[in-house]
């Protein structure tokens, strides 16, 4: 059995959008907020569908950041799309060409990829073309409303709004780390690395003039310390516990 209708995609993706549309606001804003302008915070989001690498690649752009700088950052913070799509394409119908796979990769975010994944059936090109253009869509338009609200606002109001991003972060880490005691941990040390390179006057200076490997480093480090201390169990290894 194969689920192809590109009807049904959309109908799928309708929800996604509603929340995209809400994040991507407050993400227009924000890049205003740094410097770009209306068309620029759409054109990065109508080419992108990454939130968290949007929301880390904007400053470093405002700031002057070397290209290296930028695609490190987002090299590390999109990664974990690499893992998904390998997962996605075991879903796929085997009819699914390589072209189509590549344009499908464009859209595999981590809610698209939950909705697809759940699926009981095979997934076909167009139901997927479905999944994402309503999440693209809804990613676009809240840029561009956010962008030019944040044109026209007063700063009081922008400023304000554009808190809205950062509690979209938070709403997204909370709930994992109340779960989990080893996320909260790799956040704990993330967390002090940054505030060592933010307050140490050795490091102040670094930060300052390099935002963006700080956040390379700091990601990097946690990330790898908590997976040497507390490795993920594999289905084996649980199995002899």
């Amino acid at each position: 059995m194969i689920r192809n209708s590109f009807k049904k995609g959309v109908l799928s993706g309708i929800p996604i959008a509603i929340g995209y549309f809400s994040v991507s606001f407050a993400f227009g804003i924000m890049a205003v907020q740094c410097g770009l302008s209306p068309l620029e915070a759409l054109l990065i989001s109508a080419t992108n569908l990454t939130s968290a690498g949007q929301l880390a690649g904007v400053p470093i752009i405002a700031g002057g950041g070397s290209l290296i700088e930028l695609a490190l950052t987002e090299l590390i913070i999109n990664s974990r799309y690499a893992l998904m799509s390998v997962s996605l394409s075991q879903k796929l119908h085997s009819k699914v060409s390589f072209i189509q796979r590549l344009i499908i990769s464009f859209g595999n975010t981590d809610e698209i990829f939950a909705v697809a994944m759940s699926s009981d059936k095979k997934i076909g090109q167009n139901y997927f073309y479905g999944l994402m253009l309503a999440p693209w869509i809804g990613w676009s338009s809240g840029t561009i409303t956010g962008a030019l609200a944040g044109a026209a606002l007063p700063e009081i109001i922008t400023s304000a709004l554009g808190v809205a991003i950062y509690a979209m972060l938070v709403a997204v880490v909370v709930p994992k780390v109340r779960q989990d005691k080893h996320c909260a941990a790799c956040v704990a040390v993330a967390v002090l690395l940054s505030c060592i390179f933010n307050f140490l006057p050795l490091l102040k200076g670094f930060a300052q003039n390099y935002g963006g490997f700080v956040i390379i480093i700091c990601a990097t480090v946690a990330s790898v310390a908590l997976a040497l201390i507390h490795p993920i169990e594999t289905e084996e290894q649980a199995d002899e516990c």
